[in-house]
C-alpha cells in the first residue's frame, strides 16, 4: 500500500479546521454586524457571545485530541505502517470529528458530542494499540 495515504485523513481534518475558522469568523463579524458584539469583547472569551464562544471552543477542541492523530499518522507513515486497517481507522477519527464538529456548533447536543468524542477516542487508541503491535512486529 502506498504509504502517502495516510495523509488524505490528515488533510481532510486540516480542511475541518479552516472550515469551523471561517465559521467563526462569519459569527465574530455577524455579531458585530447585528450589535450583538463590539469588537473588544472578543480579547476574552467570557465575553464573546454566545454565537461564536461555542466555535471559539469547537476550534480549541481540533487542536486537543487530534494532536495524537497527528503524531499517529505520521509515525505509521515514517514506519511503513499504513495499511487498509489503519487508514481504515484514521478516516473513521476524521468523520468522527467532522460529526462531533457539526454537533457542537449547530444543536450542541451534550449527548450527542460526548458519544462522537467518545467514538474518536476509542479509534485513536485503536490504532495506537496496532502501532504498538506493529512496532513489535506482531502485526
Amino acid at each position: 500500500m502506498n504509504q502517502t495515504t495516510i495523509f488524505w485523513p490528515v488533510l481532510a481534518h486540516v480542511l475541518l479546521i479552516y472550515i469551523v475558522y471561517c465559521i467563526l469568523g462569519r459569527r465574530r463579524y455577524g455579531a458585530i454586524r447585528s450589535g450583538e458584539a463590539k469588537p473588544a469583547q472578543f480579547k476574552v472569551r467570557s465575553t464573546e457571545p454566545a454565537s461564536s464562544v461555542t466555535v471559539a471552543a469547537n476550534l480549541t477542541n481540533q487542536f486537543e485530541l487530534p494532536v495524537l492523530f497527528y503524531v499517529l499518522c505520521l509515525t505509521l507513515h515514517l514506519t511503513n505502517g499504513v495499511n487498509y486497517l489503519t487508514l481504515a481507522l484514521m478516516w473513521i477519527f476524521v468523520a468522527s470529528r467532522y460529526f462531533h464538529a457539526w454537533v457542537h456548533l449547530t444543536s450542541n447536543n451534550l449527548l450527542l458530542r460526548s458519544r462522537s468524542f467518545f467514538v474518536s477516542a476509542v479509534i485513536l487508541l485503536l490504532g495506537w494499540i496496532w502501532f504498538a503491535l506493529h512496532l513489535l512486529g506482531m502485526v
